[in-house]
């Protein structure tokens, strides 16, 4: 049974094949969650004959025609979405909206209604450079919620990963990722990544030893540390945890070849430090073989 006070989950569609995906993966998180389906779709009015210096709240003069096709399309798009989510048969309630704003906005604003919002990697119309430009960045910065990005195959007998770096946001998205595992009725694979410090350039203060043990056991502490709860809250769940040397971009990405999501913290210290403000989120986000959703901190954390 639904439950309609619970949120719903949100999906943001473009008329793109990428956003159909994400249409499908939505409807089977939403069946899974037992919450509603909505589905969104961002309009702009077009800037037709606009005099210098006026900001439009409707389409201006002379632009009525070309902005009336162009929300009839709009509208379109979120209908052959409706229908692709309810010809799936899962039985979850489908709503479609065409929203007014720039594409980042109207998401981030949905977000705060929502249980989880859903994007495809690639798209056009108002999600345009999706994953390429700022849309992608500023959604997974900004959201209220978890945010999936539907991308590659995604492999159905896999585990879920989540990486974790001892930070309270990757706590956050280990909680997630193993409720996630639990639904999926999968296995969860905890990565924890580490490396040996890079040496830019050798001083009179720079060490020439490194302690490669203590390194490792540092790094085994935060894993166990990390897992710790897990049997308590998740008794019946399969646990892996797995100790990888490396840096995290390319050891998350390496196991999302087989695993049916990976889960990430938006932002972290050690193994992810930076993640989502640097190259590890952007690398794991255009680079990993399976969905990803992107956990943003709570107040809490």
């Amino acid at each position: 049974m639904v439950r309609a006070s619970a949120g719903a989950v949100v999906v943001g569609v473009d008329g793109s094949d990428s956003s159909l995906r994400a249409v499908d993966a939505a409807v089977r998180t939403a069946a899974e969650r037992e919450l509603p389906l909505r589905i969104v779709h961002a309009f702009v009015w077009p800037l037709v004959r606009i005099p210098r210096g006026h900001v439009p709240v409707a389409p201006p003069a002379g632009g009525e025609e070309m902005s009336g096709g162009l929300r009839q399309e709009a509208e379109r798009i979120v209908e052959e979405a409706r229908q692709r989510a309810c010809a799936a048969g899962t039985g979850v309630p489908v709503e479609g909206e065409v929203v007014v704003g720039g594409p980042a906005a109207v998401l981030i604003r949905q977000s705060t209604s929502a249980v989880l919002l859903v994007l495809g990697d690639r798209g056009l119309g108002g999600f345009a450079g999706l994953l390429l430009g700022s849309v992608a960045e500023q959604v997974c910065a900004h959201a209220a919620s978890p945010v999936m990005i539907v991308r590659g195959a995604g492999h159905a007998a896999g585990p879920v990963v989540v990486g974790v770096d001892g930070s309270a946001t990757s706590a956050e998205a280990l909680a997630f990722a193993a409720d996630e595992a639990v639904r999926r009725r999968t296995d969860l694979a905890v990565l924890h990544a580490w490396a040996k410090p890079v040496v830019a350039g050798l001083t009179a203060l720079t060490p020439l030893v490194c302690d490669v043990d203590a390194l490792i056991s540092a790094a085994q502490q935060v894993l166990d540390r990390a897992v710790a709860d897990l049997g308590r809250s998740h008794p019946h769940l399969t646990v892996e945890p797995q100790l990888v040397e490396g840096r995290p971009a390319g050891a998350l990405t390496g196991r999302s070849g087989k695993a049916q999501l990976v889960v990430v913290g938006s932002r972290g210290r050690g193994g992810v430090t930076g993640l989502l403000l640097g190259s590890v989120s952007q690398w794991v986000l255009n680079h990993a073989d399976c969905p990803v959703v992107v956990v943003r901190p709570t107040e809490r954390a």
